[in-house]
């Protein structure tokens, strides 16, 4: 009788199909059981059901540990400035003028809208590689943080915002530089900052998602790889005419091409309707980076 009893209550205590939950299961609910629902076309691309809405977290741990390596977030907005005085001031006294968009323009101001977006994308790059490639592999950041309520999208988030800030950094700073040389010629130049956000935004979110297939240090040498020629190569120094057109196809394929191209058409005054293909290029860069990261974070550190 009495071990009827105890039968009876133990299978009142644990139901038909409510065992006793794992560890991994316990750290999957800890975020989708604040989640939201992703069903549809929206849920699909970001997977909305992994974000518990405290991406801001992510933001305030960056700021806080940011505060003992300060000289860090400024030495990316130093290359652009040397690359600018060497460059615009130095060979530009001998080169004179060069084809702009509005016609021809002093080669120091052709070449700075491009440091501009690159400084940009150093930031972002940089910060969303190295930083993040530590923390994943080496630190185990993000698992003791996806031990807690947050998720592999908030994760994301917050390590995209963070880079996307550190660009934006870049970026405000070195437009002071061109308004104190007198490169500024347009009064939409006043949207570089918010246009460089837009370009370290893209390149944050795609760098965080090529973060999650790296596993040795060597293989960010890849990051500085891809980085170099397209630095080099996307009218950085020289108008897209120069090149016959089938590798201006190729140039227009690359991503800081759009920027650099978005960025000198509001410095110097060029704005019409091809910015807004510029704009959906990085916005549509950003999606893909976000959905892919997430879905890696989960992949690695959640099964």
């Amino acid at each position: 009788m009495t071990q009827f009893a105890a039968s009876g209550a133990a299978g009142e205590a644990a139901p038909a199909g409510r065992g006793i939950p794992t560890p991994e299961s316990a750290r999957t609910s800890s975020y989708s059981a604040v989640s939201r629902p992703g069903g549809g076309l929206v849920g699909r691309i970001i997977p909305v059901r992994m974000y518990a809405g405290r991406s801001r977290v992510m933001l305030e741990r960056s700021l806080l540990t940011t505060r003992t390596i300060k000289w860090t977030l400024i030495s990316g907005f130093f290359e652009p400035l040397f690359y600018l005085l060497a460059m615009g001031a130095g060979m530009g006294s001998l080169i004179g003028t060069v084809e702009g968009p509005t016609g021809p323009v002093a080669y120091a101001a052709f070449i700075a809208p491009g440091l501009l977006a690159t400084s940009a994308m150093n930031g972002a790059v940089f910060d969303s590689t190295t930083n993040v490639f530590f923390k994943l592999r080496y630190a185990k950041t993000y698992d003791a943080m996806l031990a807690t309520s947050l998720g592999p999208v908030d994760v994301a988030l917050g390590e995209i915002g963070w880079a996307l800030g550190r660009g934006a950094t870049y970026a405000v700073t070195f437009e002071i530089v061109m308004l104190a040389m007198g490169l500024v010629h347009s009064p939409w130049a006043i949207l570089a900052v918010p246009a460089a956000v837009l370009i370290a935004l893209g390149f944050a979110a795609i760098g965080m998602a090529v973060c999650t297939f790296l596993k040795t240090f060597q293989h960010l040498d890849w990051v500085t790889m891809s980085l170099l020629p397209m630095f080099l190569l996307s009218t950085t120094f020289f108008p897209l005419s120069v090149y016959p057109r089938a590798a201006q196809f190729v140039v227009e394929a690359m991503p800081l091409y759009h920027g650099i191209e978005m960025v000198r058409a509001l410095t110097l005054g060029a704005v019409d309707w091809s910015m807004v293909g510029h704009v959906a290029y990085f916005l549509a860069v950003a999606v893909v980076g976000v959905s892919v990261t997430s879905r890696r974070l989960e992949k690695l550190l959640l099964t």
